[in-house]
């Protein structure tokens, strides 16, 4: 299978990130989620077929599902330029047209689960950026309530994890209470829609952006696989790692093959493109209960 990894539109300013393009229309945005896939810091040399409408048109459900105040304007092509609009098979399904804002500089991390980053953190020394956490946990286990988890954005290499207070710091104090109520609240909504599809929402990353006037709206993607972690409820056992709906297949396969994250990464072979496919596409038919139809 082969996957758009790259997206050109002559003449308009691109941001390409590991998996997205961002084109700046002047007053506003569009998003291009292409089929790249990232894994330890290195972008893949080939991508997962869908996989950017896939999250793309998670995100939109999120959006709409939620109704909290956000970016998104349209997906017309026709509304996003004569360029877009010329060539569907290359846009179509996978571009998002966005208000465009002052980004906040921080990852609104929250998590319901130990695990990850979490889970080793508190490994060593009992917290979790700043919480205090009961003793006696282990990996994967539920938390006694979801926790504000922020994080600095790298422009490259991982983000790091903060305290609320460092954070506040950072980007005031007014605005961290802000940030941490709004994200505790979507996580809720959405861990509970999630709970009723049959998948723990186990942590997540939102990012937020202030308008023109002020207003403090959700940007960029929201609560995807490769945002959020989620997990099969029918098999979930606190004690170790969970199977999960993201790239956890592509890295495991990475460290089964002895990549060693120095050096560009190895081609995907075919069974493990069409394997991650199914995971993206399980994440959205359970999520949105439809089945996915291209974009």
């Amino acid at each position: 299978m082969n996957a758009v990894l790259e997206t050109s539109v002559p003449g308009l300013p691109r941001t390409q990130g590991k998996v997205r393009d961002l084109y700046d229309l002047g007053d506003r945005l569009v998003l291009v989620a292409s089929d790249r896939i990232s894994a330890f810091d290195w972008v893949l040399p080939n991508g997962v077929p869908d996989k950017g409408k896939i999250l793309t048109q998670i995100s939109l459900f999120w959006f709409q599902h939620l109704n909290e105040p956000n970016h998104f304007l349209s997906m017309a092509l026709e509304e996003m330029g004569g360029a877009f609009a010329e060539h569907p098979e290359v846009f179509g399904g996978r571009s998002m047209l966005a208000k465009k804002t002052n980004v906040v500089p921080i990852e609104c991390v929250v998590r319901g689960y130990l695990s990850g980053s979490a889970w080793k953190e508190y490994r060593q020394a009992g917290t979790v950026c700043g919480h205090e956490l009961p003793s006696g946990l282990v990996e994967s286990s539920p938390l006694p309530e979801p926790i504000f988890t922020p994080a600095t954005k790298a422009t490259s290499g991982h983000d790091e994890n903060i305290s609320r207070e460092r954070m506040a710091e950072l980007v005031g104090k007014e605005l961290t209470r802000q940030l941490e109520v709004r994200s505790l609240s979507i996580y809720t909504r959405a861990a509970e829609h999630a709970k009723s599809c049959g998948l723990i929402l186990a942590d997540t990353k939102f990012e937020f952006g202030h308008l023109p006037s002020g207003e403090l709206i959700l940007i960029d993607e929201v609560l995807t696989p490769d945002s959020s972690r989620y997990w099969p409820a029918d098999t979930y056992a606190a004690g170790g790692p969970q199977p999960s709906f993201d790239k956890q297949f592509v890295r495991d396969w990475l460290e089964e093959v002895g990549f060693d994250k120095n050096s560009p990464p190895p081609a995907m072979p075919e069974e493990i493109i069409v394997k991650t496919r199914q995971k993206y596409l399980d994440a959205y038919e359970r999520l949105t209960g439809s089945p996915f139809g291209g974009g």
